[in-house]
């Protein structure tokens, strides 16, 4: 027998791994589409072999609910199947008492679905759908039952049995035919996160990364940990491993905020000394940085898996705990340079040199202070990602959940668009008597609901609309064209697949994925067989046209009705983005989540709102970014203050009607006033603030806390003379977006006295 060829063996190969490659890309998407399909054809057939009065419902409520990952598909079916039950009792009531009176019924009826949009646009992930079933859901079954209200009620129970069955079958199919675990996602996601920040840190402090390629690290980060916390919602409903996981997988998206804020926040006031010229400060502070790049390796290689991560925490908090003595004697060293120095000039460069040698050393205990903040965050990010190693874990006790942050107003706007479209096709349908009335109004609800989730909902319901026209061009074929000529449900099944196949397809592409949902949804609406078929025309005609003039009234009112785009939403927005600081400077600091937590999910959930809105426009979204970075900087600073404040002594020198608190309480006043309302006169008076709250603490310093007081009372004034000065840095900064405020010598010297100790 003749052996095969290494040529043969290599084409083997570059065909396995083709075929590999084609699987993990090309290959899930279809599928997804086979098992949509299938999910689709099993509800359809079990509800016409079970009787019901609409088939196509259980049909419709698959590509509604279905989705690539089997979490995904239960959470969305368990916040569907809650939604269409609220929507149920809520239209049974309207209908028991409204039914006699259309005008009341109607109107009634666009408040509940305007009150439930403007829920589903104030929360997030799935959460917003149930809200976006309760509205829909109490249109489509009261609507069409206010007709005949005898019925209502049956009528109700039978469309919730055939929402109910769509469902279950969207969720048998996806967790038994080759089922995609969201779980899998979470950990590639996770292991892709960990390695992906651990690189950026080591360019970063090398030097190697551009302001440019930070903007778009920050920005991804952002959406990252907003779909990361989408995710992890979504696989608790999965499986018993991913719901014993879920509290560290919280705690790693938080732990993963704080210490990239941390480092950037580090990053910036680096670049800020190198700018200013301090090159004394930074070279006394680089060897530190070069040592974190070698601790994030395992036997030098980068560490990858949660097991590998064990070593890497170990290595970090080993290297925290020798910082602070290594730090101290840096300092001592830098120091005593800079009294030599003084000592050997002349008089009047000796003058000058008092005034700029405290302050490269208050420069040097800030940096520092961040410095040893980050890698103490980064020791917490990692030991946690150590523990996903394991089943169970006590760092899985973590209460303090992702908070998001929706503005009311947008929110509220949103609802009353609903409302207003509800209404006048309402009253259009009351005024003409149009027997597709129904479908117009009850269509109306589900588009403004589904489309307002959207960053660009009058793009979506335009999407939408075209989607409808396609479906109702192929329905008429199927129904009047193919329909007539077959007998039996496998017959139907193979024409209608094909048909089923293009619009799953479209959703599966992000830039025709409304086009995608309209075909899906009302392909079924309109073609999807009932048990009891009927051969009318003229009522699928009105039906088609019904749905298509409510998605374009739809978009029209998204795209007149204050639309996202508008100045106004992103200005309403970046106002809440600023008043995440204000939120930091006066809010609570204990609470179920904590006032960290609150402040860094929120600016995030926030940025990734105004990113979504920015679409092309780049200036606005750079714009946005820079206000992210100050954010950050400047409320994390603000909180860092308010703990110190906090946790001081009980001793009279530290009481709150004390002088040099009365300063530093300025200084978060005049903050907090400054990004609410951000002006040239509110900047000035914020520095001075500050730069009065510096001096007390320095006087304070200097008189009373000397080298002879108890270090647990000098110690927490320095740390806050530390995140004074880090203030100050911030909002002197010329690439931050209050820069445009400063004026010619607004920035004052940081005066003469000695400042913080590192890392005390």
């Amino acid at each position: 027998m003749q052996a095969s060829s290494p040529t043969s063996a290599r084409d083997g190969q570059s065909v396995v791994k083709a075929f590999a490659d084609w699987a993990r890309t090309d290959g899930l998407v279809w599928l997804y589409l086979f098992k949509a399909i299938a999910a689709a054809l099993l509800a359809l057939g079990i509800a016409m072999k079970l009787d019901l009065p609409s088939p196509r419902t259980a049909m419709t409520t698959v590509f509604i609910v279905m989705q690539p990952q089997s979490g995904a598909v239960f959470a969305k079916s368990f916040y569907r199947i809650c939604g269409t039950l609220v929507g149920l009792v809520v239209m049974l009531a309207l209908i028991g008492l409204f039914a006699q009176q259309p005008e009341l019924f109607i109107a009634s009826t666009a408040l509940w679905v305007g009150i439930c949009t403007a829920g589903a646009a104030r929360n997030r992930n799935f959460r917003s759908y149930g809200f976006v079933l309760a509205g829909y859901t109490a249109a489509l079954i009261g609507i069409p039952a206010s007709q005949h209200p005898d019925g209502a009620f049956m009528s109700a129970m039978t469309r919730v049995a055939e929402i109910s069955l769509g469902i279950l079958a969207s969720g048998f199919v996806s967790a038994v035919v080759f089922p995609r675990y969201t779980g899998e996602l979470l950990r590639s996601t996770v292991r892709r996160r960990f390695s992906s920040f651990v690189d950026y840190v080591s360019a970063s402090l090398g030097g190697r990364v551009d302001r440019s390629q930070i903007e778009a690290t920050n920005a991804r980060f952002v959406a990252d940990i907003v779909g990361f916390e989408a995710s992890r919602s979504s696989a608790v409903f999965e499986s018993p491993d991913s719901r014993m996981r879920a509290g560290r997988l919280a705690r790693m998206n938080t732990e993963f905020m704080t210490a990239s804020t941390r480092f950037h926040a580090l990053h910036q006031l680096m670049n800020r000394l190198r700018a200013e010229g301090k090159l004394a400060t930074v070279e006394a502070l680089e060897p530190y940085f070069r040592e974190i790049a070698p601790l994030f390796d395992k036997a030098g290689e980068p560490v990858l898996k949660a097991a590998d991560a064990v070593h890497v925490a170990a290595q970090l908090e080993a290297y925290r705990a020798t910082l602070p003595k290594r730090v101290r004697d840096t300092r001592a060293q830098l120091a005593a340079a800079q009294a030599a120095a003084q000592a050997a000039t002349q008089a009047a460069t000796q003058a000058a040199g008092d005034a700029h040698a405290p302050a490269d050393l208050l420069d040097f205990d800030t940096a520092t202070e961040l410095f040893y903040r980050f890698v103490h965050e980064m020791n917490e990010y990692t030991a946690t990602y150590a523990s996903l190693a394991v089943d169970t874990h006590a760092r899985e006790k973590w209460i303090a959940r992702y908070v998001p942050k929706t503005n009311l107003v947008a929110a509220g706007v949103h609802g009353l668009r609903a409302a207003i479209v509800m209404g006048l096709l309402g009253a259009f349908w009351i005024a003409t008597a149009w027997p597709s009335g129904t479908n117009l109004v009850l269509n109306a609800a589900a588009t403004c609901a589904l489309a307002s989730a959207s960053p660009q909902p009058a793009r979506m319901a335009s999407q939408m609309a075209g989607g409808t026209m396609l479906a109702s061009i192929v329905g008429m074929i199927l129904t009047f064209g193919v329909f007539p000529h077959i007998d039996g449900f496998p017959m139907l099944c193979v024409a209608l697949a094909p048909a089923l196949a293009f619009g799953v397809f479209l959703t599966t592409r992000p830039a025709y994925a409304g086009y995608g949902m309209g075909y899906c949804i009302f392909l079924c609406f309109l073609a999807g067989p009932d048990n009891v078929v009927q051969y009318n025309p003229t009522g699928y005609i009105n039906d088609a046209l019904a749905l298509c003039l409510s998605m374009v009234v739809s978009a029209a009112a998204f795209a007149v009705l204050l639309p996202p785009s508008t100045p106004w939403l992103r200005n309403r927005l970046l106002a809440n983005l600023r008043g995440q600081v204000v939120h930091a400077c006066r809010a609570r600091l204990t609470g179920l989540s904590g006032l960290r937590n609150r402040f860094e999910s929120g600016t995030r959930d926030l940025m990734f709102q105004l990113n979504a809105l920015a679409g092309s426009d780049q200036a606005f979204r750079q714009d946005t970014l820079r206000w992210m970075f100050a954010t950050l900087e400047t409320g994390n600073a603000a909180i860092d203050l308010r703990e110190e404040l906090a946790a001081l002594p009980a001793h009279p020198r530290f009481a709150k009607d004390t002088a040099w608190r009365g300063h530093v309480d300025a200084t978060l006043k005049n903050l907090s006033a400054l990004f609410d309302q951000p002006n040239a006169k509110r900047y000035a008076a914020a520095l001075a603030a500050n730069e009065g709250a510096i001096g007390a603490c320095r006087e304070l310093l200097e008189r009373v806390l000397n080298d002879e007081a108890p270090r647990e009372e000098r110690h927490p004034v320095q740390r806050i003379l530390s995140h004074l000065h880090f203030i100050r840095t911030a909002l002197i900064d010329p690439q931050s977006p209050l820069a445009p405020f400063s004026q010619q010598g607004a920035a004052p010297s940081s005066g003469n006295a000695q400042g913080a100790h590192h890392a005390s």
